[in-house]
């Protein structure tokens, strides 16, 4: 006689949560590890070693020749050129960047898009390219060449020039930091003002300024150090003029050029020290921003 068999319930799967994750925590801790330490490697090699060996390069030959290197007249000049051009050119963008973040983000007008491409212009062109349209515009072959020539103006070759030419490579820094914060912000603190009575300028320098001063702030300090290491259209516009059109980068490639080593990389370690002291303000202010 066949015995019959009833069919058993299949035992039900257990999975043990605990194992799977503890198992994610170790997978997970080994995936940030891994790229902290890629990042820390990277920043090691490009970042780190490369500014540990301007500072060793410039002081290899003792205090005496490093002073000395800093203070030549025709590093003073290109430090002072410098500092002439970021007093001239921060100032103006700022204007410029709270001119041009207000108008976008509290008005609405036909051309608005074409406003913003051309704010990010600078981004997308060559700064070299940008010192070679300077050249074409107000050098002495250029569309307003003769004109300058017989008004004795000069541009080109001059600090006017390395103003232009600055001005436009930095312009986009504090209107790309105040557009996204002022269209975060919206309109409605200003048309509360306006409606209780309060003028434009009031509305602007007692509710508008005060919400952004952090994001000013932070496109000032990216501006300025664009500003001071800009290269490309100013080498173009300056003319290489020593003591009189060489900014600080202009100077340091000479000296290099000329195998001055200790010397270039003597001006190379102030433009060092300002890059550092821009990062720790920028931190400053972020958490400030945040804190705020």
């Amino acid at each position: 006689m066949t015995k019959s068999f009833e069919a058993q319930p299949e035992a039900p799967l257990t999975v043990n949560r605990t194992a799977t994750k503890s198992y994610a925590l170790q997978e997970s801790a080994l995936i940030k590890w891994t790229f902290i330490t890629i990042s820390l490697l990277f920043l090691s090699l490009f970042l780190i070693l490369p500014l540990v060996s301007i500072f060793v390069t410039a002081l290899e030959k003792g205090w005496e020749t490093y002073i000395a290197s800093i203070t030549h007249p025709d590093a003073l000049s290109a430090i002072k050129l410098t500092l002439t051009v970021v007093l001239i050119v921060v100032p103006l963008n700022a204007i410029f960047g709270i001119a041009a973040a207000w108008v976008i983000t509290k008005f609405s007008f036909k051309g608005k898009n074409l406003l913003i491409t051309l704010i990010d212009l600078p981004f997308a062109i060559s700064p070299v390219i940008a010192g070679l349209i300077f050249i074409l515009l107000f050098g002495a072959q250029g569309l307003f060449g003769e004109w300058l020539y017989q008004n004795d103006i000069q541009i080109v070759f001059a600090i006017p020039g390395i103003v232009i030419a600055t001005l436009f490579v930095t312009f986009p820094f504090v209107a790309r930091e105040l557009i996204p914060l002022m269209q975060m912000q919206g309109i409605t603190e200003e048309e509360a003002s306006i409606s209780l009575g309060a003028s434009g300028f009031k509305t602007f320098f007692l509710v508008t300024l005060p919400n952004i001063k952090w994001g000013l702030l932070y496109g000032l300090i990216l501006c300025n150090a664009r500003t001071i290491g800009e290269f490309g259209a100013v080498s173009v516009v300056s003319g290489h003029i020593r003591g009189m059109t060489n900014t600080m980068p202009l100077h340091i490639e000479i000296l290099y050029n000329e195998y001055q080593f200790t010397a270039a990389f003597a001006v190379a370690s102030l433009m060092s020290l300002l890059a550092i002291i821009t990062i720790v303000i920028k931190n400053f202010i972020e958490w400030k921003a945040e804190k705020s």
